[in-house]
């Protein structure tokens, strides 16, 4: 994904938007996100598009998203969550992305037979089935439990497999005999698939500039989502075909893809759906991706509080480190002022982050005074909502809004 730049003036509006209001600011940029939505849409044509909340993790920026023509339901990341934005009216279709034992959330979901309607879970072990059960066994529950397999359909070449370390379904069979013993299970009802191809949709496929190691990485990488992409259609459809012949008919529900593969993804016969979550906000990870392109969306501003040296200023806070493998694209990205840097020594501080680069601002045309204002973008696209309680939507006429983030309403689900 070729990002946008964001728009001339982007930096200037988020300054004046946010004056008086105290760091860390989240601020999200409303015409970005608007145009990134639009984008996802049209690529995926007309097959429908569920947002991930985990990329998201903000209720009036979900509901917001999906009153957008195209946009159908929510790939929520665990069940109290779901059972949460039931509630609440956000949607009434929701698919849990990840297998659940949570048995506080499994009681309320057999006991309630709007909840069940509403909320289809993933599962991929019998151990899954034995929690609905037990639940249903507690509670004397009968609502009856939407359920899909998540199928693995990652590329696999003899003992090697890449792609997300996810279900242990992979082979057609495999996922057959999965199939039967979920259509076995009463009070249980088996109405489709997960198939997520993350070696294609999730992995950066644009080398880091003037770098000649990652460029033979990404190389190397483009040659196996190239393979990954000549024999993952036939995959899916052969697990879509076992689960077909379990059901005595066409599964109701498909889903697979991502932000990185949607057009690709939502060109395959077998999806009846595509997901996206992290092009909405665009995390500075997903600017090295050719698929598609997005315009940064969300930035996090923090105040200068200290001048240690000539070239260094110290911000509070640090934008915060991405979770997943730790590496230096994991780190949040300083982008305006221009010409500032995380340094080597302290890179992203708990508490405190030196930059350097200040000579470099000044030359653009930028003081960095103390209570002076930093922008930076995180890696991911939903984690800053975790650190703060709202975000502050700025639109292009200077109007802003202040919604709350899931913390912002109390919730913290994982």
């Amino acid at each position: 994904m070729i990002h946008r730049p964001p728009a001339a003036g982007t930096w200037e509006l988020l300054d004046r938007a946010t004056r008086d209001h105290p760091a860390p600011v989240a601020a999200v940029r409303w015409a970005a996100v608007e145009h990134n939505l639009a984008t996802l849409v049209a690529a995926a044509g007309p097959v429908p598009v569920r947002l991930a909340s985990k990329s998201v993790r903000c209720r009036p920026v979900l509901e917001r998203a999906l009153a957008h023509p195209g946009v159908q339901g929510v790939l929520a990341f665990t069940l109290p969550e779901a059972l949460w934005l039931a509630r609440q009216g956000t949607t009434d279709d929701l698919l849990v992305a990840y297998p659940t034992v949570d048995a506080a959330g499994l009681d309320a979901l057999v006991a309630d037979e709007g909840f069940a309607q509403a909320i289809t879970l993933t599962v991929d072990d019998p151990a899954h089935l034995a929690a609905v059960r037990a639940a249903r066994e507690r509670t004397g529950g009968r609502a009856v439990v939407r359920v899909v397999l998540e199928a693995d359909v990652s590329l696999r070449r003899g003992p090697l497999s890449i792609g997300p370390q996810r279900s242990p379904l992979h082979a057609p069979d495999a996922v057959r005999r999965a199939a039967e013993r979920v259509v076995a299970e009463p009070g249980i009802e088996l109405v489709g698939l997960l198939t997520y191809e993350g070696h294609v949709a999730g992995v950066q496929d644009l080398p880091v500039p003037g770098d000649a190691g990652d460029r033979a990485y990404r190389w190397a990488v483009r040659r196996m989502q190239d393979l990954a992409r000549r024999g993952l259609p036939a995959h899916r459809a052969a697990v879509v075909g076992a689960v077909a012949d379990v059901l005595g008919h066409a599964p109701e529900l498909v889903n697979g893809g991502g932000t990185g593969s949607v057009a690709w993804s939502a060109a395959d016969p077998s999806l009846t759906e595509v997901t996206v979550g992290s092009g909405l906000f665009v995390g500075h990870l997903f600017d090295r991706y050719r698929a598609i392109a997005l315009e940064p969306a969300l930035a996090i501003g923090l105040d200068v509080v200290r001048t240690p040296a000539a070239d260094v200023v110290t911000v509070l806070g640090s934008g915060w480190v991405a979770t997943g493998e730790q590496r230096p694209d994991r780190l949040p990205l300083p982008v305006h002022p221009p010409g500032l840097s995380l340094t080597a020594t302290e890179a992203a501080g708990e508490v405190q982050t030196p930059l350097t680069g200040v000579r470099a601002a000044r030359r653009a045309g930028h003081e960095l005074p103390v209570g002076s204002r930093v922008w930076m973008r995180h890696a991911k696209s939903g984690e800053p909502a975790e650190r703060v309680t709202e975000f502050l939507l700025v639109h292009d006429d200077g109007r802003t809004e202040r919604v709350p983030t899931y913390r912002g309403e109390g919730r913290a689900f994982l």
